[in-house]
């Protein structure tokens, strides 16, 4: 019995050890989530922001706008900068959400900078759903593997990356998923590269 107990406290330990140790990972860490100004998909950004949140990471959103930004699915929020005032220096990963208003970035040549900066500097540089467009686009996913909403997956092959269709794909990096239900797994694994 006090063998068994033994062995459950030490379990515990290793446990809060580990948690601890990953939570102090997080301290310091900033993200920034890069939105349409209308459009944006509502859960891609929300359910990642609060995966990160919650594991310590500080979040900021940005935009083209700083007045009241909407989602396709009802949600408000205001962002706390505009795109062009973000200095990738400040953060530890750049993450592009996705829905149908993320096209305004497909072609957009300031946010093309901040993601060549983001991967040149070895920062987490992420996108979701259509998002990964924008990342395509930029240049960054030639040779690599990557995923994006289903129906923009020729974009990606165009552009020279390694389209895999699963719903979260790493590489280095570069973190892609699919669309709104893998909003969560896509956090978890930002939080998981950041804690590294």
């Amino acid at each position: 019995m006090a063998r068994k107990m033994f062995c459950i406290l030490l379990i515990v330990i290793v446990f809060l050890f580990v948690f601890k140790n990953s939570e102090a990972n997080m301290a310091g860490k900033k993200a920034v989530m890069i939105i349409a100004a209308e459009g944006f998909r509502d859960e891609e950004l929300l359910e990642p922001k609060a995966v990160m949140e919650k594991a310590g990471v500080r979040v900021d959103i940005a935009s083209t706008i700083t007045t009241k930004a909407k989602g396709m699915l009802g949600a408000v929020v205001t962002p706390d900068k505009l795109v062009s005032d973000i200095n990738t220096a400040d953060y530890d990963a750049i993450i592009f959400v996705g829905g149908p208003g993320c096209r305004q970035y497909w072609y957009d040549s300031a946010a093309h900078s901040i993601i060549k900066e983001s991967v040149a500097s070895g920062k987490i540089t992420a996108g979701i759903c259509s998002a990964g467009v924008t990342l395509a686009n930029a240049g960054v996913l030639m040779g690599k593997k990557a995923t994006v909403f289903p129906s923009d997956r020729q974009a990606l092959i165009d552009m020279g990356a390694n389209y895999t269709g699963k719903s979260v794909e790493v590489d280095g990096n570069i973190v892609t998923a699919d669309g709104p239900s893998s909003a969560k797994a896509f956090g978890e694994k930002i939080v998981e590269k950041l804690g590294k």
